[in-house]
């Protein structure tokens, strides 16, 4: 009996080497899509961070830009804010329309004005909307007018919106792909060794004693397969960024190590799951079932 059990631990071991490597290439395609769309979040973060927002400014003594500067600073909406002088806004121009207007008039027409940028939670219509009222209301009498490409933020967040319904309805999907081929990867490994776990059972061994240690290795195995597939996206990541330098400007560690950490739950997670139920099914079945 006890030659019986070895033989069969001997016979169980490749298919806990392939359970490891399949649950590792099903996480790896999770991680891959988590990896796409915290990007894609970033990216578009950064695009609607990098849309100016300018506050037109009569002419005032400097005491008073300054107070209206502070006022932007000061607010939860604002960052990067900059008093731009005549000088500076001709400068922008040029550069923007890549052309010298100097060259045809002697009079600088542009007004002085308080440029910023929005954070991404606040660049939509309705946001900018209020931002442009209670601005204009601390400080109408002295900002003639405030101004931003209304049509690009309406359909920067339009199509943000879209994006975002897309990727959630397939990372649900995704989801229960995932799980639904853990599931069945892990159970597949534990079919190989119900006979082992009968042969416990009918030597006197109680449920806990048969179920702890499998539920342990299922433990440790989802934990391998998770920092496989976290060491291979790593790898993907690195090969992007250099391949791609503009992602590392919206690389965000913080939410990267939360995915890496998310993989390690659902590796662990549903392999104990799986291991736990499939041990419990072949412990209530009868020893003819299981031919």
């Amino acid at each position: 009996m006890a030659q019986f059990g070895k033989s069969a631990a001997r016979r169980s071991k490749p298919s806990y080497i392939y359970s490891i490597i399949g649950v590792a290439v099903v996480l790896l395609i999770m991680g891959i899509m988590g990896w796409i769309f915290l990007n894609f979040r970033q990216a578009s973060n950064a695009f609607k961070e990098d849309i100016r927002i300018s506050a037109y400014l009569r002419t005032l003594n400097k005491d008073s830009i300054a107070q209206i500067q502070q006022y932007i600073t000061a607010q939860p909406f604002a960052k990067d804010v900059k008093y731009i002088n005549k000088e500076t806004a001709k400068e922008i121009w040029n550069k923007d329309n890549n052309e010298d207007w100097s060259k045809f008039l002697d009079v600088n027409p542009l007004p002085e004005s308080i440029d910023f940028y929005a954070r991404a939670s606040y660049v939509n219509k309705d946001s900018l909307q209020k931002i442009a009222t209670q601005i204009m209301g601390a400080y109408g009498n002295q900002i003639t007018d405030l101004q931003y490409p209304q049509s690009l933020v309406t359909s920067l967040s339009e199509r943000s919106s879209k994006l975002g319904l897309i990727f959630l309805v397939v990372a649900v999907v995704l989801c229960i792909i995932i799980i639904v081929s853990i599931d069945n990867t892990i159970r597949l490994a534990m079919f190989s060794n119900r006979f082992l776990i009968k042969t416990m059972q009918m030597v006197g061994a109680t449920r806990s004693f048969i179920a702890r240690p499998m539920d342990l290795r299922a433990v440790v195995n989802g934990l391998l397969s998770a920092l496989i597939a976290i060491a291979v996206l790593f790898a993907i990541i690195q090969w992007a960024e250099t391949q791609f330098p503009q992602m590392k400007a919206i690389h965000d560690n913080q939410l990267t190590l939360t995915l890496f950490g998310g993989m390690i739950l659902v590796g662990v997670g549903i392999s104990l799951f799986s291991t736990h139920r499939s041990v419990m099914k072949y412990l209530r079945m009868k020893l003819d079932d299981l031919y």
